[in-house]
């Protein structure tokens, strides 16, 4: 359990959406945070690092693009009590040891006040250890995996992010709007060789095993393989109809390749994290077309500020709509606003107090913190989207601008 300054525990909120409600990245200005009356001069200032090169480097630089879209606005809208906010950003080069490195060297020229993660669970747990022991606050998205947050360790780790139980929760969701009599029945997990991996597997054999299905093939393969054959000829012989999966972006590219060349593939699949970048349509194209993802934020997504991201991102790109995991990092930037805004100080102390009391609003939904930092269990609802002609489409929930989802696979 964490440990707190006051007798006030994570689950005793001072319920302020309402005024949460009002702090978006667009109505800052005039507020009267850290003590009322204006506050000081001179800025806020966040570390972060990202994978803008290595392995992630495809969904990182996506994520980066949504911090400095959210830190752009809130600038542009008067900063934060008159205090501009701003985000030292260094390459962690999709790598726990140098991110460590990064970070250690930005909190050594900087004064600090806060501190945002990187791409993945292994990056976001090095920057959570570099945080903890600084006593820092931590944000970090793009990490669903529960059990490090769990171990009664973490008190300044906050993950404004969909967990596994969620992710699961979303996957039979996306299910249930295939009409009944049309529904996969056999369902096959391919379990990446990892706790993350492991911790998706069970949770998926576990979910998808109460509500019905029957998992005829759970198998385990390593990050970085090349090969898959040997999992396809094991799907099509268990007469597997949705796949399911969570492996890094080259690997799930790499097995989409070698599906598609096989002459099986299921009728539902989902890899979870492999098809959230840009990436995944630049190597497959239309091969890549019909596969579901679950990265907690899909354009289509209303209200919190969800207009706003799409106004902004449409003045400062020119490729259209942004990727999912702009949103999720936006999302991130208002996490922290909102919690800035609604503390006494920026000192780390008070920061913290705000994270642990209040309840936030932004483009992934509604949500307070538990004792671990996550968003409570059942609050989001994991949004989904599917691959279609290059464009993420929102398919779970079925809000007013969902897509249908498409199937079967063609």
């Amino acid at each position: 359990m964490r440990t707190f300054d006051n007798d006030t525990s994570r689950r005793s909120y001072l319920k302020a959406a309402a005024t949460a409600g009002t702090l978006g990245l667009t109505g800052l200005s005039g507020c009267t945070a850290f003590g009322g009356g204006g506050g000081d001069s001179g800025t806020i200032t966040v570390a972060a690092a990202v994978p803008e090169t290595g392995r992630l480097s495809s969904v990182g630089n996506e994520m980066l693009r949504g911090y400095e879209l959210g830190v752009d606005l809130i600038n542009e809208n008067g900063g934060i009590d008159d205090r501009e906010l701003e985000l030292v950003v260094k390459d962690d080069e999709s790598d726990p040891t140098r991110l460590r490195q990064v970070l250690q060297e930005t909190l050594s020229n900087n004064d600090v006040q806060m501190i945002w993660g990187s791409f993945s669970s292994p990056l976001v747990m090095a920057g959570s250890a570099v945080a903890e022991n600084e006593g820092l606050p931590f944000l970090a998205v793009a990490t669903c995996y529960q059990q490090p947050l769990m171990d009664g360790s973490k008190e300044w780790t906050y993950t404004p992010f969909p967990k596994t139980r969620d992710v699961t929760r979303a996957t039979t969701g996306m299910l249930e709007l295939i009409p009944e009599e049309d529904r996969p029945q056999t369902v096959g997990i391919w379990e990446e060789n990892s706790g993350w991996g492991s911790e998706m597997a069970e949770a998926w054999d576990t979910k998808l095993s109460e509500a019905g299905y029957d998992v005829g093939m759970r198998e385990t393969y390593n990050s970085g393989n090349q090969d898959f054959s040997t999992l396809i000829s094991q799907a099509e012989s268990a007469g597997v109809e949705a796949l399911v999966a969570c492996p890094q972006p080259p690997d799930g590219i790499t097995a989409m390749n070698q599906l598609n060349n096989s002459g099986y593939t299921p009728d539902f699949i989902e890899f979870v994290r492999a098809s959230d970048p840009q990436a995944w349509w630049s190597a497959l194209g239309e091969a890549g077309n019909y596969v579901t993802m679950c990265p907690g934020w899909a354009p289509g997504m209303t209200g919190n500020g969800n207009e706003e991201l799409l106004e902004s991102y449409g003045e400062n790109y020119d490729d259209g709509t942004p990727r999912v995991m702009v949103g999720v990092g936006y999302n991130l930037v208002q996490t922290a606003e909102q919690a800035l805004a609604n503390s006494s100080d920026v000192e780390p102390e008070a920061v913290r107090s705000a994270l642990d009391d209040n309840e936030f609003n932004t483009v992934i939904g509604d949500f307070g913190f538990d004792e671990y930092g996550m968003p409570e269990e059942g609050q989001l609802s994991a949004a989904s989207a599917q691959w279609w002609d290059g464009e993420q489409q929102l398919v779970y929930p079925q809000t007013g601008n969902a897509a249908e989802l498409k199937f079967p696979i063609e």
